[in-house]
């Protein structure tokens, strides 16, 4: 017997309805995506302020960059220099010699560069701050504060949840895992935190990955151990308190995400591990081989983060006699080796256009030395991204006094703090935490709507994005 149009409509509403049902447990975004779809971010911090100054020089005007900082042992020759073409300033900068993996990977056109960027209350001038018009960030120039600000776009006051974790709020639903959105191979920083989701901390390699939530006190496995199971009984008890349901549930949140890491063995992803290995090279290992079993996990969308520290270089920052030696060289060596072999173990896994790997930093350093061959806290800072969706082989920004958004590098000049004989080179960011996080996150898939949510502060400048991801 034919349908009447009513018959269909009636009949196929239910229909609807019973998958939507089926698909309960998954909520219904995670029904809808493609069985393809999956990105990942990948936050590197690099505890106590980079100086972004010697990371990145001018290769072109040279003479400027060494007027300022040779004499003080602080200049790195330009013979060592690793020159880079930057289109949109029609000039040459250089990374430095440390920095060779992320060279080659500028040459593929993997890596792009963001300038100037620092927390920032609104668009602000070096007239606006000299003369206190401004409003700026509490307690500048504090690595405390400045820690925060990064991590959390909340400038203004001291904040308990990162822009990370309010970016996980907004899309944990798309994943089906006992495993958070936010991991960690550093920790559980601010970054992490969000209103609802929390972020989960591992040990970095070479820990297996079946180990890296290691469950302290009971046999391995534990599933038959008596003990383990008397503890999951009475995670059942006293549900009608709320104190007792809340801290029950995030017990059972961890013991379900140690269960199901216990599943996925330990992964090779070549070419890890690092020979010889280093703190932030293990870390982003750790990284890999999560993102290797990302199907098995049922994740769609994660976000880790890695630190490394020792970047506040107020003396020996470089060597005596030896600036391409030092401190830093050696900091900046181990970032650029394991950020290339990172990127290179996303190609191996067919997801190098669908992770981004992005720097954050307490602040720059001033741009004039202090006679210990060394530098002070500053503000604006450089950040390097990487990734197969990045637009790579240029500088990205929002332009400032002379119309790029590279700063003139001047002390006491149209871009720094300071003014005067004794100004140091604090350059005043053009482009604020916000817009750079509003990035990654509108290409991980956050909306214009909830990005407004994610960074509160975010309609106060001009460009909320700025371009650097496709």
């Amino acid at each position: 017997m034919a349908l009447t149009r009513r018959a269909f409509v009636r009949r196929s509403f239910a229909s609807f309805g019973a998958a939507v049902l089926a698909c309960e447990r998954f909520g219904l975004l995670q029904a809808l995506a493609q069985a393809g779809d999956y990105k990942a971010l990948v936050c590197i911090f690099l505890f106590g302020g980079n100086d972004s100054g010697n990371m990145l020089i001018p290769y072109d005007d040279y003479t400027t960059y060494a007027a300022v900082r040779q004499n003080t042992g602080l200049a790195i020759p330009q013979s060592s220099l690793l020159p880079i073409n930057v289109p949109s300033l029609g000039s040459q900068l250089a990374f430095h010699p440390s920095l060779k993996g992320l060279h080659d990977l500028w040459g593929q056109k993997k890596v792009a560069v963001v300038c100037n960027v620092g927390p920032l209350l609104e668009p602000t001038t070096s007239t606006s701050y000299r003369n206190g018009t401004a409003r700026v960030p509490l307690n500048l120039f504090s690595h405390a504060d400045q820690q925060n600000q990064w991590q959390t776009s909340v400038a203004h006051e001291s904040s308990t949840v990162g822009w990370g974790g309010r970016t996980a709020d907004k899309t944990a639903q798309l994943n089906a895992s006992a495993l958070p959105v936010v991991l960690s191979a550093a920790g559980t920083p601010i970054f992490m935190t969000g209103n609802t989701e929390q972020a989960l901390a591992l040990a970095a390699a070479p820990t297996r990955l079946d180990a890296a939530l290691p469950l302290d006190g009971f046999s391995a496995p534990p599933d038959s151990d008596t003990r383990y199971r008397a503890m999951r009984d009475l995670l059942q008890t006293e549900q009608h308190l709320t104190l007792m349901r809340g801290v029950s549930q995030v017990t059972r949140k961890a013991l379900e995400a140690q269960g199901a890491l216990r599943l996925m063995g330990d992964p090779v992803v070549p070419p890890f591990p690092l020979q010889p290995r280093t703190n932030l090279g293990n870390q982003l290992e750790q990284v890999a081989k999560l993102i290797s079993v990302r199907k098995a996990l049922g994740m769609r969308r994660q976000i880790f983060f890695c630190a490394l520290g020792g970047f506040d270089t107020h003396s020996g920052q470089v060597a005596t006699g030896e600036p391409t030696s030092g401190t830093h060289a050696d900091l900046l060596a181990q970032v650029g080796n394991a950020m290339q072999v990172f990127y290179e173990a996303t190609v191996s896994l067919g997801v190098a256009s669908q992770v981004v790997t992005f720097t954050l930093s307490d602040f720059a350093r001033t741009f004039v030395p202090n006679g210990n061959l060394g530098t002070d806290h500053a503000w604006g800072s450089h950040h390097i991204v990487i990734g197969g969706a990045v637009h790579g082989g240029d500088f990205y920004g929002v332009p400032g006094s002379n119309g790029t958004v590279f700063p003139t590098l001047a002390p006491a000049g149209p871009d720094d703090t300071d003014e005067g004989s004794g100004a140091r080179g604090r350059w005043i960011p053009t482009v604020a935490v916000d817009q750079y996080g509003a990035t990654l996150a509108a290409w991980f898939g956050v909306g214009n709507t909830d990005l407004a949510a994610v960074f509160p502060n975010l309609g106060r400048f001009s460009s909320p994005t700025l371009g650097f991801l496709g």
